[in-house]
């Protein structure tokens, strides 16, 4: 683990010393998340309301730069041949919220089920070197709890983002990071500092400084 990323979570546990309950878990999310990428793989969200809200918001510090400018490699400048093109792009870390699918969820659920169109989605975006991060913070949405069970069947890494007592999805996910809280809102404002360190640990592994 590089230096920079020793002080990212360690400056994330100083800011939220409640968080520490949960320190070994937030590592262990880390490195399932490293390995993802390491792998090749994408990392796949999901969550309602406020949840899915947390979705689009880790797509976003992933897909492109967060703390770090993050330059296209140079082997890439040969393919993209429009140098303004290149110049402003930045290193990508992929990763889909499903919540943002509009389309595909108001289909499902006007056809099929309501609570398996996350799964049907997990289904469809199946890798064993994908992942999943399901965001509930009761740990009991059905629609979640599905989407974890189809993961686990296709020997995909799970990792539960939940409130204090983690409900269901406790026996389901590989790794669970149970905030410190029970009120929703409480567990949600716990779920941000630890999802932008995460984030921000994986960018300083992935890319080096300019």
């Amino acid at each position: 683990m590089k230096k920079e990323t020793k002080q990212i979570v360690e400056k994330m546990f100083l800011d939220n010393q409640a968080l520490e309950i949960c320190r070994n878990e937030i590592m262990e999310a880390y490195e399932t998340i490293l390995n993802c990428y390491k792998k090749g793989g994408t990392v796949l969200i999901c969550g309602n309301g406020g949840s899915a809200a947390d979705s689009d918001h880790i797509v976003g510090e992933l897909m492109k730069g967060f703390l770090k400018k993050r330059p296209l490699p140079d082997k890439h400048k040969k393919l993209i041949e429009d140098e303004d093109l290149y110049d402003n792009m930045q290193g990508s870390l992929p990763a889909i919220s499903l919540a943002s699918q509009t389309a595909l969820m108001t289909a499902f659920i006007n056809d099929v089920r309501a609570d398996m169109v996350y799964a049907q989605m997990v289904y469809g975006y199946r890798n064993i070197n994908n992942i999943l991060i399901a965001v509930t913070t009761s740990g009991n949405s059905r629609n979640i709890i599905n989407a974890v069970k189809v993961a686990r069947a296709f020997k995909m890494k799970t990792i539960g983002f939940t409130g204090q007592g983690g409900g269901q999805l406790s026996s389901l996910c590989d790794v669970m990071l149970k905030m410190p809280a029970v009120e929703t809102y409480r567990v949600q404002e716990f779920q941000l500092p630890v999802y932008h360190a995460l984030c921000a640990m994986v960018e300083s592994e992935m890319f080096d400084e300019e």
